[in-house]
């Protein structure tokens, strides 16, 4: 029996608002749309999971208290659209420190592979950094997509995109996930 289909999500700059070293609730903001285009996706058969790294722990510039109060005020906002994750997965450490799964390292998507029964090829990566489609790559994704949004125009200015499928935002991921994924 084939495995359950995934999307996995970058937090910062793909989902919400990008705010350097964000710690405070508060300041969580959608983008516009993701929540309706996070459902389509849940609608559609899909299981959501977030893959963020969260350096400013690592850096000792907040906690991974303040990480799950950010998570916490997410999940809150998402729920309005009925959206929920099937798990979070969250790389504390700062690069340079040895890590088990900071992206671009494929780690998490294995270990939810292995613990939800994912099929990696038949699932999607988004994000907005090259490290967000490497990580994808690395898992061998069915695709890893560039979103516009947080750091994804400059990424694809930089010519970081690769592979990788670029769309203006997470509505339009959706949109080509929908169209693309049978």
């Amino acid at each position: 029996m084939p495995g359950k289909r995934a999307i996995f999500l970058d937090r910062d700059g793909t989902i919400i608002f990008e705010k350097d070293y964000l710690k405070r609730p508060e300041d969580v903001v959608l983008l516009p749309g993701v929540g309706k285009a996070l459902r389509r996706l849940v609608d559609a058969g899909f299981l959501l999971i977030v893959v963020s790294n969260q350096s400013g722990v690592g850096r000792g510039y907040f906690t991974m208290a303040d990480v799950e109060a950010v998570n916490g005020r997410l999940l809150e906002l998402l729920s309005a659209d009925g959206v929920a994750f099937a798990h979070i997965y969250i790389a504390p450490e700062a690069p340079g420190q040895p890590s088990r799964g900071r992206k671009p390292l494929p780690t998490f998507l294995f270990d939810a592979r292995d613990e939800l029964g994912i099929d990696l090829a038949q699932s999607f990566m988004i994000g907005d950094k090259d490290i967000d489609l490497q990580c994808g790559w690395n898992a061998a994704v069915k695709k890893s997509i560039l979103v516009r949004t947080g750091y994804g125009k400059q990424m694809e200015a930089a010519g970081k995109a690769g592979e990788g499928i670029v769309v203006d935002d997470l509505i339009a991921a959706a949109d080509w996930i929908l169209k693309n994924a049978a």
